[in-house]
């Protein structure tokens, strides 16, 4: 770290290599614990309205949900979307004129199962061939995870794998598990902790047994012609717009509204939609 708390490059370098090896890469205290609660407040919040809207919340397995939120509905938005270590993953990753497509969550509840082995949308053909990564997920807990809070499950490595053969070129064939089992490793991120990773890395979620709800963030950030804006829908009022940094309004693909209207979820990953047995 350099006198200012700012990473230097020669970090960004070597969290680059680890991303591009293992698919995944994570920044322990990027953040105060305190940024962190408050973030898990307005996830929260924004869950217990999002489930009340028709198409508010999607279900990602028995007891797990996604949620989109509005960018103002997030305090922390421009305190993440400007941080160094994300500002400079997203420029070595995907380029100067990076795009930031998507905020939203992801929590499972007690009694959320396994899914199923999955990436997050196919392959495109820059990845499986060239092994070009162009979108990145970062990921941001809402509490300090335990064993029994369903930890996230990812099979590092294989970012690269083509996946066309799979059902809508996110699922891996049950017979296949196996192999992404022995690649995986459960990650346990405290308060304040990122974490970046390809959203083609395979992953999943694990079976959730604590009473306390596990939210976690989700950034979703493009290189331009990867077209995941399509699936999103990301909106801020004028005032919002105007008060940003030019720094941010120059990679937010978002329309800029009157109003905030309730997000309307677009993202639908039907093969989550049933839990998993765990191998």
């Amino acid at each position: 770290m350099s006198s200012t708390g700012q990473p230097l490059a020669d970090e960004i370098e070597r969290d680059l290599l680890m991303l591009t090896t293992d698919g995944i890469v994570g920044r322990k205290s990027a953040f105060p614990r305190e940024w962190a609660e408050s973030m898990r407040e307005d996830m929260m919040t924004a869950f217990w309205s999002a489930i009340q809207q028709p198409g508010g919340a999607v279900g990602r397995g028995p007891r797990r949900w996604y949620v989109e939120i509005h960018p103002e509905e997030f305090g922390g938005f421009v305190d993440l979307v400007t941080h160094p270590w994300v500002v400079g993953m997203c420029e070595k990753t995907l380029g100067k004129d990076y795009q930031i497509v998507e905020i939203g969550f992801d929590v499972p509840f007690q009694g959320a199962k396994y899914q199923p082995w999955h990436r997050d949308f196919p392959s495109p053909a820059e990845t499986y061939a060239d092994r070009r990564v162009t979108s990145l997920a970062f990921n941001l807990t809402g509490v300090d995870v335990t064993d029994d809070m369903g930890p996230f499950e990812v099979a590092l490595g294989t970012q690269y794998i083509d996946g066309r053969a799979w059902k809508h070129e996110m699922f891996p064939p049950k017979e296949s598990w196996q192999e992404f089992q022995s690649k995986a490793v459960r990650k346990f991120p405290q308060l304040g902790d990122i974490s970046c990773r390809s959203a083609l890395t395979v992953h999943r979620g694990t079976a959730h047994a604590s009473p306390i709800a596990r939210p976690v963030l989700v950034l979703g950030v493009d290189a331009p012609g990867a077209g995941h804006a399509e699936l999103h829908d990301l909106m801020v009022t004028q005032t919002y717009f105007d008060a940003l940094p030019d720094s941010v309004k120059e990679h937010l693909v978002c329309r800029v509204v009157d109003a905030l209207e309730p997000v309307i979820q677009k993202h639908d990953i039907e093969g989550l939609v049933m839990g998993a047995d765990p191998e």
